[in-house]
């Protein structure tokens, strides 16, 4: 199944039924008066979570939610029957816009709440309402109010208590296989990971939820590469985990560091706010005096930048060496925050 986290729809709830003008003909009855009815209501367009989906493809060819409308009401005072509400399921964590003001209307994360994103009209008034003492038979009744209709953008944005975020071919994917049961596609070339993996760790008493974010390059933040596409997964992730590729020939160690905060920061500066983990993958490829000397260049530009992070870890996503103590710290960092 391909991954499909962003969507176009058009949704038209439904438009109240008309009321009617009607008179009470029965024999023996003379001036039997109207009997005209309401019309019904037309139908809801509510969204509600599904913890069984997890993309966004079942609206790859819908492009109109569509709900009924409200059922004309009748003679002897009888109302139009209210037309069904349309449910419409999305995973968690779908963010719902405003197509044309980009404001989001509600961001779905919550599983047993109707998030109502267009009302249906209500029903029109029979002639029945409009008799009065100076008025025995009105004639007059209205048509059904219109539904709202709204033209909006579904955005899903992966779940994560901590974003893994580095250039392509860091190691992120491998390092997510070795610490957790998900199985994300490893290959030798740029972007091998073409949507965001969530992988579930469990370290001692604690158990979070690791997000393998896609590659991000310089310019990510303005289009470059894949990085709009996945930049919002890391906005809903709590913490950051930065992977930094010493074997990289085009990028050093510091310029990949200077590169992936510049973008974030570019993206939304509040994602500099949360707690950020330093890593530096592949040890086994590295001497002992290169790692001495890489943890001094992170802590100097982590300085020079005034930014602040709450440790670096030297790690090799290959072998495993060091992972269970980088993922202690964060554990703990989590535990600490949540109590």
């Amino acid at each position: 199944m391909n991954f499909i986290d962003e969507a176009l729809l058009e949704a038209r709830a439904g438009n109240g039924g008309a009321g009617c003008a009607s008179f009470r003909r029965e024999k023996f009855i003379p001036r039997g008066g109207p009997d005209g009815g309401d019309g019904g209501k037309g139908g809801d367009i509510i969204f509600k979570v599904d913890p069984n989906l997890n993309t966004l493809v079942n609206f790859r060819n819908i492009k109109y939610l569509i709900a009924d409308n409200g059922g004309a009401g009748a003679g002897k005072k009888r109302t139009g029957q209210d037309a069904k509400n349309l449910i419409v399921k999305v995973p968690k964590g779908t963010v719902i816009f405003d197509s044309l003001s980009n404001k989001i209307i509600y961001d779905c994360c919550e599983e047993g709440i109707n998030y109502l994103v267009a009302k249906g009209g209500e029903g029109g008034v029979g002639n029945f309402r409009f008799k009065s003492s100076t008025n025995q038979a009105p004639r007059r009744h209205t048509l059904g109010w219109p539904g709202d209709e709204i033209s909006i953008r579904l955005e899903l944005r992966s779940l994560a208590d901590v974003g893994l975020v580095g250039f392509p071919n860091a190691g992120k994917s491998t390092f997510l296989n070795k610490i957790s049961a998900a199985r994300p596609k490893i290959g030798d070339y740029p972007f091998t990971t073409l949507r965001p993996n969530l992988g579930t760790v469990q370290i001692f008493d604690t158990s979070f939820i690791i997000a393998d974010i896609p590659g991000l390059i310089e310019g990510a933040s303005k289009g470059a590469g894949l990085g709009l596409n996945f930049l919002k997964h890391i906005s809903r992730t709590g913490h950051l985990l930065l992977l930094l590729d010493p074997q990289n020939i085009e990028s050093s160690i510091e310029d990949q560091l200077y590169i992936l905060l510049k973008e974030l920061k570019i993206f939304d500066p509040s994602l500099l706010d949360k707690s950020i983990w330093i890593a530096i993958n592949k040890k086994d490829t590295i001497t002992k005096k290169m790692q001495s000397s890489f943890i001094e260049l992170i802590r100097k530009k982590m300085s020079s930048l005034n930014q602040k992070y709450e440790g670096i870890e030297i790690i090799s996503g290959y072998t495993g060496d060091n992972t269970n103590k980088l993922l202690g710290m964060i554990a703990n960092d989590l535990s600490e925050i949540q109590n």
